[in-house]
């Protein structure tokens, strides 16, 4: 049987003590040494391994590797812009955890960001948990929901003794090519059917004047300017929040309420897999289909090709849209912006 939800709407009380309790824990997380494990059950005795956070914290105690000391400078960058850029912590609410997923047996907490590999890392989630090999873990069974549990659906005391003990990380990737590669494969593909009447055919009954009938029953050929239009609109999120796919990363896993002891990047893929299959302690396990070298990456001249035709004006109104994973996640403005 699933485990059923701590947060029905009607005790609200309860919710608000949990999401006080568990503002506590992201405090006192963030105070204590780096990745401090004070789990005695999970310490090196009689030849019991060491958690992953174990591990890390070893990794950060000693003398580093060129790979531990690129992650523990992306996590100093993301503290640092947190302090800087948040004005003020609020309470950490269960639906910020939704996006979080839990494997209790490694004692890992990772947030996924839909167009940053989170397939395939919720493959490698599956494998660890003894479904074979990842590669070979169809798509819809890897985002089947309930095969990997949210830290949402666990009780303050859970999520709170999680948070302390487990290591929590994410994926993040150049927010523009992010989305270029959402509209791309949303969007702009033939096999998108569903996204495409689902949010197609809204964008083209709101932003495309004397549209054609096709247009307005199928919503497959919505221009990119369209697509940005309805991001910019107002009315976009009045109405619901942003889908996961061009939702902000940070807005889906709240890096300054959550803190995330490794932050991987879509740029450096195969690298950062590689260091947290590491820690994990299954080396072996390949993470599939790593991407291409960046030189050699399509979405970078896609998205270069898709923004050339787009308003200085607009240019900058999307920037502005998504600025904080820019300063979050140390992400320069593309160069072929028209910013100024």
């Amino acid at each position: 049987m699933g485990r059923r939800s701590c947060y029905p709407p009607r005790l609200r009380v309860a919710a608000s003590l949990g999401a006080a309790l568990l503002l506590l824990c992201v405090v006192l997380r963030a105070l204590r040494p780096a990745f401090e494990n004070k789990s005695l059950g999970s310490s090196l005795f009689g030849g019991v391994r060491k958690t992953p956070l174990q591990m890390l914290h070893d990794l950060d105690q000693g003398l580093r590797s060129p790979m531990a000391e690129v992650h523990h400078q992306r996590r100093e960058l993301l503290r640092r812009a947190c302090s800087r850029h948040t004005r003020r912590q609020r309470l950490l609410q269960p639906e910020d955890l939704r996006h979080v997923l839990v494997d209790d047996a490694h004692q890992l907490l990772y947030c996924y960001v839909p167009k940053v590999a989170c397939t395939n890392w919720k493959r490698v989630l599956l494998a660890l948990r003894g479904r074979g090999d990842p590669g070979a873990i169809p798509a819809h069974e890897a985002h089947a929901p309930g095969l990997l549990p949210s830290l949402a659906d666990f009780s303050p005391a859970e999520v709170n003794q999680k948070l302390r003990d487990y290591l929590a990380f994410l994926f993040v990737r150049e927010p523009f090519e992010r989305l270029a590669s959402a509209y791309l494969n949303k969007l702009a593909q033939p096999h998108s059917a569903v996204f495409q009447q689902r949010y197609g055919t809204r964008i083209v009954r709101r932003l495309r004047p004397h549209a054609h009938p096709d247009a307005l029953a199928r919503g497959h050929d919505v221009r990119f300017a369209e697509f940005l239009a309805y991001l910019l609109d107002p009315r976009t999120r009045r109405y619901e929040p942003f889908n996961e796919h061009w939702e902000r990363a940070h807005a889906l896993c709240h890096p300054c309420l959550v803190r995330y002891d490794v932050v991987g990047k879509f740029e450096t893929l195969a690298d950062d897999a590689a260091f947290l299959l590491d820690l994990v302690g299954e080396p072996g396990l390949r993470f599939p289909t790593p991407p291409r070298r960046p030189e050699k990456n399509p979405t970078r001249d896609q998205a270069r090709r898709l923004f050339q035709d787009i308003s200085p004006f607009y240019q900058r109104r999307l920037y502005d849209l998504y600025k904080m994973d820019f300063l979050l996640f140390n992400y320069s403005a593309p160069s072929y912006l028209r910013l100024q």
